[in-house]
């Protein structure tokens, strides 16, 4: 078995395409889907046990992988990264800015020294990312960057530093998409909603509570897929987004449009897209939980 895309096969043959944060979640996913079309990804992140095991599970399935170590909040790291992609495969086509974290807590509750860790890691590292993708190539041979933020609209309760950094990453896209749009390089952002990822098993007991609360609240009354994020990331870095930079992609279920006037009303027809053939749902949502 492979990845079901709804894309062509060989929509990215013969390019190469970063994603930071492949080691696990949203990245992962989306680092097989880009493999499977035909893309050779370059995944990124921290933990080298965890590309690793990503790496061997898209060769296994017949894709293209290499991988780098490093922390994005570190310039001489990122630029050593860049360095190293043109150097083995000639070219950067694609950013997947995707690494990021975030922990929950009340606003007034947040040390300075842990707002500014929050901040380097959602919007200062995309940055640096940003930057040396575009100064070491995009500049002068074009390319496409998504940004992934989140649910961020209308503020963040519990999480005011998360919120504050992808809300930097939103307007920071919307800028470098201007600027940059002369030289044929798009930047976009994707803002998933509540995505039953692996992320929900990292979190404490009284945050899964809150997640297990999620449904409800929004239109569509369920999680979103990783697959539905990798969807969305891969048609923002297709041709067929050619005319659209400076934009956002919410896949969130419509969670913004939820109105205190309007009683949400249990979802009949909500059909979720799961194409990824090595997703496994979380600890969190399985029955047996």
């Amino acid at each position: 078995m492979s990845y079901r895309s709804v894309f062509r096969a060989d929509l990215f043959q013969g390019q190469v395409i970063i994603i930071t944060g492949g080691g696990s979640g949203l990245g992962r996913c989306t680092a097989h889907e880009l493999a499977a079309l035909g893309a050779q990804v370059v995944i990124v992140g921290r933990n080298d046990d965890k590309l690793q095991k990503v790496k061997a599970e898209i060769l296994e399935d017949g894709g293209l992988v290499s991988s780098f170590v490093c922390d994005i909040r570190e310039e001489a790291q990122v630029i050593a990264v860049i360095d190293g992609v043109l150097a083995a495969h000639g070219r950067l086509d694609g950013l997947v800015n995707n690494a990021g974290g975030q922990y929950r807590t009340a606003m007034h509750t947040i040390s300075t020294k842990g707002f500014e860790a929050v901040v380097r890691n959602n919007l200062t590292g995309g940055f640096i990312f940003m930057r040396e993708a575009y100064n070491r190539w995009m500049r002068d041979n074009g390319g496409a960057i998504v940004n992934i933020i989140a649910d961020i609209w209308h503020g963040w309760p519990d999480f005011a530093h998360s919120g504050a950094s992808r809300g930097g990453m939103f307007t920071l896209s919307e800028t470098a998409a201007c600027e940059w749009a002369a030289d044929g390089v798009r930047v976009n952002t994707v803002a998933p909603g509540g995505i039953a990822s692996s992320g929900f098993d990292t979190y404490p007991p009284e945050v899964k509570a809150k997640i297990l609360e999620f449904p409800p609240t929004v239109p569509m009354q369920r999680y979103g897929t990783e697959s539905e994020i990798a969807a969305a990331i891969t048609y923002l870095l297709s041709p067929a987004a050619g005319y659209i930079t400076g934009s956002c992609l919410r896949v969130d279920g419509g969670a913004p449009n939820a109105r205190s006037t309007w009683k949400l009303q249990p979802a009949r027809r909500s059909t979720e897209f799961n194409g990824f053939h090595r997703s496994v749902l979380p600890k969190l949502l399985q029955s047996d939980a």
